[in-house]
């Protein structure tokens, strides 16, 4: 069931319109659902080329909310924005793209860990656009052959880009940048996306996500408790909080850190709004105390599954048909189960989950799913 529109509000697996929990008043996020309205029209002074299918679905998960306690679950499905099996990065390089595109660049770069889900996408994007495409991919992970040539690396090279490869710990961002130069010695013009494609321009696609977001929730008639995701490089959950505060909604965010330890991802993440909050012309609307993360569900380590990964993936496969990534979107699902069981949200609150996407990972991770 998608639920995106007021006609679906009377179907039966649906739950009650208001929660009666919730802190937040139908009035304000109709208040808000109007103001983002506006301010997504006020994102046109932007160069955009469009590559993602939107709006995404909002969609309620009637047997994982059964089996989490009676908290509604909503699934705000970015994976299915369309470009190369779909995914969160489609929305940032939407904006990306065009800046490239405007600075007659013939050329693309950007890096990322092997099974990179962003480099997968800005691939895609570049084959899409006519443009080329190369791309670092950093051994962040010691992987089987699995890891290291099938899922999103084999669409990579599907999709034209040229590759290399880096060991760990090494600034990528300075390793990027020495090849781009390289590159425009030789007559190229070379357009660099920074990791996962986190900058004030990669994060104006989810500026415009909350926007729609808000609008969906005021459409299906609910007030919301928590909206959740899971947050790597910092863009998405950077784009959330500037967007939903721009547009005056109080919906808390959450971001379940898949890397870094809170203080440092929550200090990356408001450094990022701050920037593009500054780049809508809303500099103060985001404040340090907006930014919020749990960083309890890494695990072993950035792109190494725990067993509460594993068991996200099957519980959302089992239950929704749903498919997540061991890297990113299962370790935020992880929290938001344990979030459930734990009674940190209650029965009966509505809470929208952000599928950032990336199943083709999981053709890197055999070994973690064979009986």
């Amino acid at each position: 069931m998608f639920a995106t529109t007021k006609s679906m509000k009377s179907m039966d697996s649906a739950p009650p319109a208001v929660s009666l929990s919730s802190d937040v008043s139908i009035e304000s996020d109709t208040s808000a659902a109007i103001s983002a309205a506006q301010k997504q029209k006020e994102l046109e002074q932007f160069p955009r080329t469009k590559l993602a299918h939107l709006p995404t679905p909002l969609e309620y998960c009637p047997r994982l909310s059964k089996a989490l306690n009676g908290v509604h679950i909503y699934i705000k499905r970015d994976d299915c924005t369309g470009l190369a099996t779909g995914g969160n990065k489609a929305r940032k390089l939407e904006w990306l793209m065009a800046e490239a595109i405007e600075q007659g660049a013939d050329y693309v770069m950007t890096q990322g860990a092997t099974q990179s889900n962003h480099c997968r996408q800005t691939a895609a994007a570049a084959a899409k656009l006519g443009l080329k495409c190369h791309i670092l991919l950093e051994e962040r992970v010691k992987g089987d052959a699995d890891y290291n040539e099938n899922g999103n690396v084999m669409l990579d090279d599907l999709f034209g880009a040229s590759r290399e490869k880096r060991g760990p710990n090494l600034d990528m961002a300075a390793e990027l940048e020495a090849v781009a130069e390289e590159y425009r010695k030789k007559g190229h013009k070379v357009y660099v996306i920074p990791g996962g494609g986190s900058n004030p321009t990669g994060a104006l696609g989810y500026v415009n996500c909350a926007y729609e977001l808000v609008q969906q929730i005021e459409e299906l008639g609910i007030s919301v408790d928590h909206i959740c995701h899971a947050t790597g490089s910092t863009g998405t959950q950077a784009g959330l909080v500037t967007g939903l505060k721009a547009c005056g909604s109080t919906i808390p965010l959450l971001g379940y850190g898949v890397r870094f330890a809170k203080d440092i991802q929550e200090s990356k993440v408001f450094t990022l709004a701050k920037a593009t909050a500054e780049k809508i012309g809303m500099p103060d609307c985001v404040d340090a105390s907006d930014v919020v993360v749990d960083s309890e569900y890494v695990g072993p380590g950035y792109g190494t599954p725990a067993e509460g990964t594993i068991e996200a993936i099957r519980i959302f496969a089992e239950l929704e048909g749903l498919l997540l990534d061991p890297v990113y979107s299962a370790k935020g699902a992880a929290g938001l189960i344990d979030y459930c069981r734990k009674g940190n949200f209650k029965p009966g609150e509505n809470v929208v989950f952000l599928h950032t996407g990336g199943a083709v990972a999981l053709h890197g991770y055999l070994q973690y799913f064979q009986k």
